[in-house]
């Protein structure tokens, strides 16, 4: 056939499929993508473009020079911090505290998101999912006064209940081993509540079949639990994983800088609290924004390696 319609000179229709341009996708699905604009906009201006800032950790910033008429000094700023003995100090609490958090809190939202599921009483799920998320929505103020109010040596109601009871008091706040259990317990009570949410979210993209299924086959709870709930969660957890090892080398400055206190300055200051007593009061922006940039980089470095360890595992990654 194909002989013949050469020779003929009748030309043979092509079958390939046309090739869809930009201007289709746009016409096509233009509401999505006028959606996605305003997002996409505000990333580029509060995010992106505030990025040039960075060079200020290359220069010795003056606020009345500005950004670009300051005097370039390369990585003199970088020298000065590794020279700083209290940088060192600041940097291994930050590992150490967000190393804490990581291990005791990962787990927990995972765990009551678990149980919530698990609970067939809806109103009781409803009353235990807002109790559990309402801490997230405190300022970190309100939570340090609480803590105050709960655990302080003096007037704390914790204390005083373990003294009325015959027992030596403990000091929460005051002793660095105690404070450190006391500053990763609030931080799991105060965020775990959210975390929950994410997982839950999660758990309800589970068949209802695959549980039934389970169920007649015998299985009890606990057993569809670690083949059902678990497999299904384990790429929401290995992304959120890969993220918060991407925050080991960041910290909240409110958290440490509230809680803490001189007593416990051993444990307590971390690399925000040493940017702000260094950097801002000592009006060194340059030191500042090095050690943010510093954090950064290593940050994605954490970022990379984990991901490249979940993907040569066998498991989903970030990308």
């Amino acid at each position: 056939m194909s002989e013949i319609a050469t020779t003929t000179g009748t030309p043979t229709p092509s079958l390939a499929p046309k090739k869809k341009n930009l201007i289709y996708y746009l016409k096509k699905d233009w509401i999505l993508y006028l959606m996605l604009l305003l997002p996409m906009v505000y990333f580029i201006i509060f995010k992106y473009i505030p990025m040039y800032g960075t060079i200020i950790a290359f220069k010795e910033y003056n606020p009345f020079q500005g950004v670009f008429k300051s005097e370039w000094i390369g990585f003199d700023a970088f020298k000065e911090i590794f020279g700083m003995s209290d940088f060192y100090k600041a940097l291994k609490n930050t590992f150490m505290l967000n190393l804490f958090d990581l291990v005791m809190g990962f787990p927990a939202p995972i765990i009551l998101a678990i149980i919530i599921n698990e609970i067939k009483a809806n109103w009781f799920k409803r009353t235990a999912q807002t109790l559990l998320y309402l801490p997230h929505f405190l300022s970190w103020v309100i939570i340090g006064g609480i803590v105050l109010q709960v655990f302080s040596p003096s007037t704390g109601i914790v204390p005083s209940l373990i003294k009325s009871m015959g027992f030596e008091s403990i000091d929460f706040l005051t002793d660095k081993w105690n404070w450190l259990f006391t500053y990763v317990g609030v931080g799991i009570w105060q965020s775990a509540g959210w975390g929950m949410i994410i997982y839950l979210a999660a758990i309800s993209g589970i068949s209802p079949e695959l549980y039934e299924a389970a169920e007649v086959d015998g299985a009890g709870r606990l057993r569809r639990i670690w083949h059902i709930t678990l497999p299904a969660l384990k790429p929401t957890i290995i992304v959120l994983l890969i993220l918060n090892v991407g925050k080991i080398a960041m910290i909240g400055f409110d958290r440490p800088y509230i809680i803490g206190n001189a007593q416990v300055y051993d444990f307590s200051e971390v690399i925000s609290t040493f940017v702000y007593k260094v950097g801002i009061q000592s009006y060194r922006y340059t030191i500042a924004t090095a050690i943010g940039l510093f954090q950064s980089v290593v940050g994605m470095i954490l970022i990379i390696i984990t991901n490249f360890i979940a993907r040569k595992s066998g498991e989903q990654g970030i990308w």
